[in-house]
């Protein structure tokens, strides 16, 4: 059997169903699109989900994917076998009411015998023990003996979901041999040794499940097979495991050299280069992916995956960021399938380089933090960390439970596991809510569910900002309906609209739908599963009803406010990236008709130089009346062609591009500006930071600008006027205020102070002496920290060597409290920080500090006195 390595296999499995038929898509983003029910994609036909209930038509009836996934169920296991991973590429085949089972069982045994070369008599398909059918297509269509075909009950070849698409599944496994198998001389397929591995799984789609174990027939049948790419390949090259294969072993070997370690030679080491080798491939797709690490949803799960591969380097004695270096390994490996790896490379590099240095300093804090809970334990002869403190290093500062156990058993201590772990529940229940849904579709149910599949819409926006077309579909919020009457609220869809559907970060438009006596105010216009789009809004007048010809108007002066914030954005992107560099990528934007938000990949905030070039820039290309210029290409012309796409986005095989002169080029299907000089004028009003690496910018264009600077002028004005100054002068005027002011309240501290020494009459006549040592114990009202600071330095002059606790009085619910230590008091014992941190507690406040000098806040004037009852017995406590 001739070996093949995995970009090999992936081109030989996507050339051999376009031979049959199929249209090949590119490997969907690893986030869900309009799919609640999942946090990121985990199988080959989760995108497909639309196509296979028939909410969506699909570009062909026959499609083939190898499409990236991530799976974390099993995280825990990663790394400690060679089985686990939790990234992985998955081959599929699919038919939409196409071809059923015979074609896809007949084509998944010739790729496997006569493209890869797989021994037909090593091969061994299983099937659901109620499918006759299924075996009768293996036994006498394909020829194998009935004795080699295994049938299995529902659990394990019944593909079903809830309710929805379901129905039975054959599996086909390989015999590796008994290098790989248990010994056992009864081994056969099923057994959980190595030997006999599956390989395919052909699902065939033939029943709907109301979820209640009722199943009708599907009028269209659909296949939906996967074979898992790593899995093919440690068959194809005959290796132990997926570790083993050529792509990941390449990574594998790098992490061998970055930590200066060899493979298979210490099972402990093994599972820390396992767990980081498959770790590096997950972080380094999620984030070409724009997923950015975080501490909730998808980006808790990059989070963790990152700091578990960084912890595991520490572990193999790795003290430097790495993981970048090793990313830009899986680039390269990884490339010839996924071309956006290498296009991102950059951004992906510093992303994980930022996100690594932070967890080494959180992880070191970490340390910290366990130290005091260690010494807290040692002080209270407790033997287990409890599971709230477990979960606070886990979650706060990213510190796995089993390098938090792994130092403390070092000590002797232990962990309360089952704590820790209902903490964790908590936090996974609240990120399941986050992604709870009602259905197979992963969305809830609406009344556009019941729209007919076939009707769709065809935006004519760009070129009209009037139409006439024909009513297709009414709805009110519950139902679907034959009319709409005046009053009611609903939706309605029609062949043609000029309307734009909010999408791509650009608000919808509104207007007017109307017929001769009839009208329909359009508050919203939103985009449908399966290329539909709806008009929300109210009747306000007459009826309208199915078939009716209308005329629908948008609102022009919104529209084209809008498309002056749009093309902006455009313009501030190749901005950003000029001023910034080429790692600036869009992460979200939003643009309306009043202002335009701009999120993009960047890891500092701006200074207010960049900002005044960014400006400028967009302003300059403003000035040059640039054309702008739309046209329609095919995606992959349109790539070569310099056009900029947005991170993780769908889009089809055909695509409009927006040029604006040689100077911006991208993919984009809003409404734009004819010429960059409509735009008038750009300001950017906020820059601020919204996540790790994204910032975001705020700006306004046209006569948003010209208000913007309206008000401004009205506020200096108006500051102008209230400082009896001129606008020209108002600057100096403020400046002399300040001066003044500055004088003012020296003159009032040191008021206070001497009206603070005068109120305590003669301090040393409230002077004890506590075991040799002096103590001096004072209330004095009306003194913030500051002046409480200056009293006390003054009063430990005059006391020499001692220790003084003041309280002041600034409110009935705010106390200052002050401690000090002179340093022969330190050395008989007296400690100022915790000398406070008692007191305090009877002010109903809390602090701390040095061993000389230490300070705490209060809510209870009340407790003053106890206060200065209490500092000798505090004191005398601390003396030896």
């Amino acid at each position: 059997m001739q070996v093949y390595g995995v970009n090999e296999l992936r081109k030989m499995f996507l050339d051999f169903f376009e031979e049959k038929g199929h249209l090949v898509l590119k490997s969907f983003s690893l986030v869900p699109h309009n799919d609640n029910s999942l946090l990121l994609i985990n199988s080959g036909m989760a995108p497909l989900k639309p196509y296979f209930t028939g909410q969506e038509i699909p570009p062909r009836n026959r499609v083939a994917t190898c499409q990236k996934c991530i799976r974390t169920g099993d995280i825990e296991n990663v790394g400690k076998t060679a089985r686990h991973g939790t990234f992985f590429e998955m081959l599929g085949n699919f038919s939409f009411g196409d071809y059923f089972k015979e074609e896809a069982i007949a084509w998944s045994w010739e790729f496997m015998t006569e493209v890869v070369g797989l021994d037909k008599n090593r091969l061994y398909p299983s099937v659901y023990e109620e499918d006759q059918e299924t075996f009768d297509i293996w036994n006498k269509k394909i020829g194998i003996p009935a004795e080699r075909i295994y049938p299995m009950g529902k659990e394990d070849n019944f593909w079903e979901h809830g309710a929805g698409p379901c129905g039975p599944c054959s599996e086909i496994y390989y015999d590796r041999g008994e290098k790989y198998g248990c010994g056992d001389p009864n081994c056969q397929v099923g057994c959980e040794c190595d030997r006999f591995i599956e390989v395919w799984n052909n699902v065939f789609t033939q029943f709907n499940s109301d979820g209640n174990g009722n199943y009708t027939e599907l009028e269209h049948k659909n296949i939906d097979t996967g074979m898992g790419l790593e899995r093919l390949a440690t068959i194809i090259q005959d290796v132990s495991s997926i570790f083993d294969i050529d792509t990941m072993k390449a990574i594998r070997d790098k992490v061998c050299d970055i930590a200066k370690v060899t493979y298979m030679t210490d099972p402990k080491t093994d599972v820390s280069i396992r767990l980081i080798t498959d770790h590096i491939r997950s972080v380094t797709f999620m984030a070409s992916d724009g997923i950015i690490p975080s501490n909730e949803g998808r980006g808790y799960v990059f989070r963790r995956l990152l700091r578990r591969a960084a912890r595991h380097g520490r572990l193999l004695g790795v003290n430097r960021s790495f993981l970048a270096e090793l990313s830009n390994t899986v680039i390269e490996e990884c490339k010839d399938g996924y071309p956006e790896l290498f296009d991102k490379k950059d951004y992906i590099l510093k992303l994980l380089t930022i996100e690594e240095e932070k967890f080494n300093k959180t992880i070191d804090q970490g340390l910290s933090i366990l130290a005091d809970m260690q010494k807290d334990m040692e002080t209270n002869n407790e033997k287990v960390l409890s599971g709230d403190n477990a979960f606070k290093l886990y979650d706060t500062y990213g510190f796995p439970i089993d390098l938090t156990k792994e130092i403390l058993e070092e000590k002797g201590y232990t962990v309360d596991e089952d704590a820790f772990k209902k903490a964790m529940d908590v936090q996974r229940e609240t990120a399941r809510s986050a992604r709870a849904t009602s259905n197979y579709m992963g969305a809830d149910e609406t009344v556009y569910n019941e729209i007919d599949p076939k009707i769709t819409s065809d935006f004519v926006g760009y070129n009209h900002m009037t139409y006439s077309s024909e009513i297709k579909v009414l709805t009110t919020e519950t139902e679907l309906v034959s009319k709409l009457v005046a009053g009611q609220k609903g939706t309605i869809l029609v062949n043609e609209t000029p309307f734009y559907a909010t999408s791509g970060g650009q608000c919808a438009d509104t207007g007017i739908i109307k017929s001769e006596d009839s009208e329909f105010q359009v508050e919203d216009t939103i985009k449908l599963q399966g290329g539909k789009i709806g008009h929300v809004g109210r009747v306000i007048k007459g009826i309208f009803t199915l078939d009716d010809k209308v005329q629908l108007l948008v609102n022009e002066k919104q529209r084209a406010s809008t498309a002056k914030n749009h093309s902006a954005t455009h313009l501030l992107q190749k901005a950003l990236r000029i001023v910034l560099g080429n790692h600036v990528e869009q992460a979200g934007s939003f643009v309306s008709q009043d202002r335009l938000r701009f999120d993009f990949t960047h890891f500092s905030a701006l200074t207010g130089e960049e900002i005044s070039k960014i400006e400028a820039l967009v302003n300059e290309q403003i000035a040059n009346n640039l054309v702008v210029d739309t046209k329609t290409m095919n995606i992959e012309d349109a790539k070569k062609d310099g056009a900029m796409a947005l991170f993780g986005e769908k889009y089809d095989a055909e695509v409009r591009v927006v040029s604006m002169g040689d100077y911006s080029k991208e993919l984009c299907g809003g409404t734009h500006v004819s010429n960059t000089g409509a735009i008038t004028a750009f300001k950017i009003v906020s820059e601020a930071g919204i996540a790790a690496g994204v910032r975001r910018i705020e700006a306004l264009t046209g006569n948003g600008v010209f208000e913007y600077y309206k008000e401004i002028e009205d506020e200096l004005h108006n500051a102008a006027k209230a400082a009896k100054a001129e606008p020209s002068n108002l600057v100096t005027k403020i400046e002399s205020y300040i001066e003044e002011i500055k004088a003012l309240k020296a003159e009032n501290e040191s008021l206070k102070s001497k009206l603070a020494k005068s109120s305590l009459g003669d301090v040393m006549d409230q002077v004890v002496e506590v075991k040799g040592v002096k103590l001096l114990a004072a209330s004095v009202p009306g003194l913030d920290m500051n002046g409480l600071r200056n009293l006390g330095d003054g009063l430990k002059e005059k006391l020499g060597e001692g220790v003084i606790v003041l309280a002041s009085e600034l409110a009935p619910d705010k106390v200052s409290l002050l401690a000090m230590a002179t340093d022969e008091a330190i050395k008989k014992g007296a400690h100022a920080g915790n000398l406070i941190k008692n007191l305090a507690v009877l002010v109903g406040g809390g602090g701390g500090g040095r061993p000389n000098m230490a300070q705490a806040g209060g809510k209870s004037a009340e407790g003053i006195s106890k206060v200065i009852a209490k500092a000798k017995e505090e004191l005398t406590g601390q003396l030896a």
